[in-house]
């Protein structure tokens, strides 16, 4: 019976891109990530969360204990999602400006960030944005964000031969099989938190 049930659940997770930038490689992760969710793991739904169009933190904004409207969607998002995703950039060894933006606003009371399963994927030069993946679960320590620890995923995008075709999309198996095996990760472990709630 329990094994029924499960099969039943459906994982809704938020899908953050910490690049806002038109030819992102973060981005295309997160529909690479999409799509594979769609063809191979059961019971997985992943949503791209724009977070381009977010003021800048700015605690004036809120009045009475409401939010920005740009605010309240990213908050509403964060609160029906079982889990999140992260494609995190590094700019200057730490986290991007809007991705940091779109954490500090989802956290202010009450923090929607907690109790959630998340997952970081990165891609760059040099480290592949593997600094970035490491501030990001200090700053998920302080709001209750459960970071699954393997596979982890950096992507090093300048090394011959390239990962994504002409119009920006994820081609490389190899590289697929490695973002579906964060997914499948990632599935398992919003399974073993609901399931101890």
């Amino acid at each position: 019976m329990e094994a029924a049930a499960e099969a039943k659940v459906v994982i809704k997770v938020a899908a953050l891109c910490g690049s806002i930038r038109k030819g992102s490689f973060h981005r295309s992760l997160i529909h690479a990530a999409i799509e594979i969710s769609k063809e191979s793991i059961n019971g997985m739904e992943i949503e791209y969360i724009d977070i381009s169009t977010l003021p800048m933190l700015n605690t004036d904004l809120e009045v009475e204990g409401t939010f920005p409207p740009e605010v309240e969607a990213l908050r509403k998002k964060i609160l029906e999602a079982n889990s999140v995703l992260f494609a995190s950039p590094e700019y200057n060894y730490s986290v991007t400006a809007p991705l940091k933006n779109a954490i500090d606003w989802a956290s202010r009371p009450p923090n929607c960030w907690a109790g959630k399963a998340a997952a970081i994927v990165s891609a760059g030069g040099g480290s592949g944005g593997i600094r970035s993946q490491y501030h990001l679960r200090q700053i998920g320590v302080f709001l209750d964000l459960h970071f699954i620890n393997k596979p982890e995923f950096v992507l090093k995008v300048f090394e011959p031969p390239s990962k994504f075709d002409s119009n920006g999309k994820l081609v490389d198996a190899e590289v697929k099989e490695k973002l579906k095996g964060v997914l499948v990760a990632l599935h398992a472990f919003s399974l073993r938190l609901l399931t101890k709630h």
